[in-house]
């Protein structure tokens, strides 16, 4: 039998990704449009199953990188197969999920996982529509593109963490004097 407490933190936890995916959507595909650097954007919906991978592992971040990656296949403007970034996504979880396995989470080493996500995203992406002719690009360009796509990622993903590490790192926790140590 499934312990009730655990069901409703899985709940809650899967109500709480569902609502930053479809967030990191609605800014991907509204927002950030306008900052487009070359014509490409920040990828929002990237960071975030990145950010899974990190902190639950292959399993689910594939699982939340497949679905998050069709309903970016599917949010206007879409203009390319469907299934190109479910694809992209899904593997960009695998990838996140195992550098979990392998290293302590750092600031560099979750850096240098985005960028590393955002490269193998960015080119299975392209890759695939040079594959199904979806794509009328050439190499060079989509090498452009992939590059300039990692650099928005690298940069994005340092300044969430700046925003999220700073406060936190500005809240210490009390410590005893006494040299018990605290439970």
């Amino acid at each position: 039998m499934s312990d009730p407490s655990t069901r409703g933190g899985s709940a809650a936890r899967l109500v709480l990704v569902a609502a930053a995916v479809l967030a990191a959507l609605v800014l991907q595909t509204t927002v950030f449009p306008h900052l487009a650097w070359g014509g490409v954007v920040p990828d929002v919906v990237l960071l975030v199953v990145v950010a899974a991978g990190l902190a639950r592992g292959s399993q689910h971040a594939m699982v939340l990188g497949f679905f998050a990656g069709a309903l970016l296949d599917l949010a206007p403007p879409a203009d390319h197969v469907a299934g190109r970034w479910a694809l992209a996504l899904m593997l960009v979880g695998y990838v996140a999920g195992q550098v979990r396995r392998e290293a302590t989470p750092s600031v560099g080493v979750c850096l240098a996982t985005v960028a590393a996500c955002s490269f193998l995203g960015s080119s299975v992406f392209a890759l695939s529509g040079m594959v199904l002719q979806d794509s009328a690009a050439s190499i060079p360009d989509q090498l452009g593109v992939v590059l300039v796509a990692v650099v928005w990622d690298v940069l994005l993903a340092a300044l969430l963490a700046a925003l999220v590490l700073g406060p936190a790192r500005r809240v210490r926790p009390r410590t005893r004097t006494d040299g018990l140590a605290r439970r």
